[in-house]
């Protein structure tokens, strides 16, 4: 077609989250002309991504990369891409664990790991963090199996079982698992209000706040503008305290998608987003993710990660929330429901004492569409 060009993809569902994954080779090299496709085939800047193949949400805006890897360490290299809705840009400052489900499957269906009967393990090098994971897919007659019994809360149904295992992720953008050096840290607001944050890097590196501090429960399903300009506050705050941003006020423009935000809460009753019930005695915590400056519809997977992780921390804000139900898991209470997070710790002498054999989590993921996607030739 002479008006327009194209590019193969597949369109898969990862977790809670959805986007187009593509072959390295099938791109531009990195840089500004990559970038421009990406935006152009999602249909950014546009509140409604009418025009692309993007759903309008923040998790519908994602897309995967996947090549051989040039690491031993590594099966293959995955770079995550956070296609912003109401503007031209691609964000590669960090990874997504939902959409990180999916890099295994894929890599296996498109022939880049051989498929092994039963389980396959697939060593994904993250080029976003250097961090390497590995996601144990599970296989049959040399394909991913995507029928299954295990649930993801804010899928419909149920589909087969994708451990992903993430301790070696601990510290992946700031070198430590608490890079302040302070389980807990106080945020001085504009307004004169104090709040406490553990700010922690595991998966990614999030800022966890009481729910009390900001005065909301953690059952909400909604929050209004001020709220989230208050949240928009303090994620720049802790950015700047990273290093992520020059000034916190320039967070949404330096490193939109990093630190993520969440309100953290005892386990309590609450309505789900599909008016089921979910009950206090099956989470350990309740907590409510702003991701984009918007709700998350449930918690991303690097978050539940580092919420695992943090649970973990003796004095954190998220270790005075939490119940201990398991040893080795972390029942997360979210707006679509309560998700289980693993995580295995040992005591080590150096600050904050702790140490991952396990964390990480399991998803669902299944292939959609194999396409050809088509977009128009740059004037």
């Amino acid at each position: 077609m002479t008006d327009q060009l194209t590019v193969h993809c597949v369109l898969m569902r990862g977790g809670t989250s959805k986007g187009l994954y593509f072959h390295a080779a099938d791109l531009p090299a990195p840089g500004p002309a990559r970038d421009a496709v990406l935006i152009r085939l999602m249909g950014s800047p546009d509140p409604l991504q009418i025009d692309g193949l993007g759903g309008s949400r923040p998790i519908t805006s994602k897309l995967a990369i996947v090549a051989p890897s040039t690491r031993d360490d590594a099966d293959v290299d995955y770079t995550f891409g956070q296609v912003e809705i109401d503007r031209a840009a691609v964000g590669y400052s960090g990874n997504c664990g939902n959409i990180s489900a999916g890099v295994g499957p894929f890599a296996i269906d498109e022939g880049l790991v051989a498929a092994v009967e039963g389980t396959t393990p697939v060593r994904i090098h993250n080029t976003n963090t250097g961090a390497v994971m590995t996601a144990h897919v599970p296989v049959h007659e040399g394909k991913a199996r995507v029928v299954g019994d295990f649930a993801v809360p804010g899928v419909p149904g149920t589909g087969a079982e994708i451990v992903m295992d993430w301790s070696g992720t601990v510290g992946a953008k700031t070198g430590a698992l608490l890079p302040t050096g302070n389980p807990v840290d106080d945020i001085l607001l504009e307004s004169g209000s104090l709040v406490h944050a553990t700010i922690c890097d595991a998966g990614n590196p999030c800022a966890w706040i009481p729910a009390a501090d900001l005065g909301v429960d953690g059952g909400e399903l909604d929050f209004d503008d001020a709220l989230l300009e208050v949240v928009r506050e303090i994620r720049g705050k802790a950015a700047a305290r990273l290093r992520l941003c020059t000034n916190w006020r320039h967070a949404d423009d330096e490193s939109p998608g990093l630190p993520m935000v969440g309100f953290v809460a005892p386990p309590g009753d609450y309505r789900t987003l599909a008016g089921t019930a979910a009950e206090s005695g099956d989470m350990d915590l309740r907590v409510r993710l702003i991701f984009m400056n918007r709700l998350h519809e449930s918690i991303a997977g690097t978050a539940s990660v580092c919420l695992a992780a943090a649970s973990r921390i003796r004095g954190s804000v998220v270790d005075a929330v939490t119940t201990r139900r398991r040893p080795d898991t972390v029942l997360i209470g979210h707006p679509s429901g309560v998700t289980p997070a693993r995580v295995a710790v040992r005591t080590v002498p150096r600050p904050p004492h702790v140490a991952f054999d396990l964390l990480g989590f399991s998803r669902t993921a299944r292939r959609l569409m194999d396409c050809t996607a088509y977009y128009p030739r740059p004037a």
